[in-house]
């Protein structure tokens, strides 16, 4: 696929590329490879001798693979990040990255039903392997399993009556499409409808993909795989997203509040990232004219001291 592929336009990449401070003899990781926006900027800046793991758990990534020796590929999901790396006997590396949207093309591709533009089956998983999809969700989930999930992932303002009506509406309809679901559940939308389903959709894909846990388990691992100097890069979409990665990066806990201990230590992870971003970097105005899905972006740097 060529560079000029619309598959995903990499958000943030010049901030990214100066937070990473890509050494030429470098090892570096991409943990959301998608459309390989940023990869292929990472590899500009690496000389011959240094290499690139790119993870994707998505199988469609794999065709935007560039003709380069010096590149990686590994279909997984980054929270076996170590494992991995350690199948391909890579201990420590000079960088990590990882851009947590959802790309461009997941979002186009009617039949893997993440738009609510689209008529599809109720699917939403990053990868097709594993059995859990959105449809599982609102069919068998209990009501106040399916409140909690809306009210913390999308914060959808009538989540508990939401929750409801699906229960009360799975009894008798079929939710397995997107058109259906919508129908559905049509009586109770609030406020601009794209806009709710829109915060309704990225409550279901989150809890299908094990979002947050995936992240939580990739971040864990950062800080013993990074050499001393190295840098971590994350972009993120959404508040709950950022704040576990602020709270990571400043005191190795994904808790608010500052730890228990009498003395005041955070935990051996925190005290091996520096926060480079006091605060996240956002998208500039001529990006956000030129691509528009970027409005969200935060991007935040940890460097690994020690």
């Amino acid at each position: 696929m060529s560079d000029n592929s619309p598959y995903h336009v990499p958000v943030l990449l010049q901030e990214t590329l100066d937070g990473l401070k890509v050494q030429p003899n470098g090892i570096y990781v991409d943990c959301t490879f998608g459309g390989g926006g940023h990869s292929r900027a990472i590899l500009q800046q690496l000389g011959p001798e240094g290499r690139l793991f790119a993870f994707d758990q998505d199988a469609d990534a794999r065709e935007n693979l560039p003709n380069d020796e010096r590149i990686t590929f590994v279909p997984h999901n980054f929270r076996h990040l170590q494992r991995f790396m350690r199948l391909h006997h890579c201990n420590q590396v000079d960088g990590v990255l990882a851009d947590l949207g959802v790309s461009s093309h997941q979002f186009d591709e009617a039949e893997r039903g993440f738009s609510t533009r689209f008529d599809g089956d109720m699917d939403m998983r990053m990868d097709k392997r594993q059995a859990l999809t959105a449809f599982e969700v609102v069919n068998t989930y209990t009501e106040q399993r399916l409140h909690k999930l809306f009210e913390l992932y999308g914060e959808v303002t009538n989540a508990k009556t939401l929750a409801r009506t699906i229960v009360q509406a799975r009894s008798s309809l079929s939710l397995r499409t997107i058109a259906n679901f919508k129908q559905a559940v049509n009586a109770v939308v609030k406020g601009n409808p794209n806009k709710y389903f829109a915060q309704v959709f990225q409550a279901l894909r989150i809890e299908v993909n094990d979002e947050l846990g995936a992240l939580k388990e990739m971040l864990q691992q950062i800080p013993s795989l990074l050499k001393p100097g190295g840098r971590v890069a994350i972009i993120t979409f959404h508040s709950l997203e950022d704040r576990i990665v602020k709270n990571f990066f400043r005191k190795g806990s994904f808790e608010e509040t500052e730890s228990a201990d009498p003395f005041g230590q955070t935990s051996a992870d925190a005290s091996l990232l520096q926060v480079i971003t006091k605060k996240p970097v956002t998208p500039s105005p001529e990006e956000l004219k030129r691509n528009p899905r970027s409005r969200s972006a935060k991007l935040r740097v940890a460097e690994r001291i020690g």
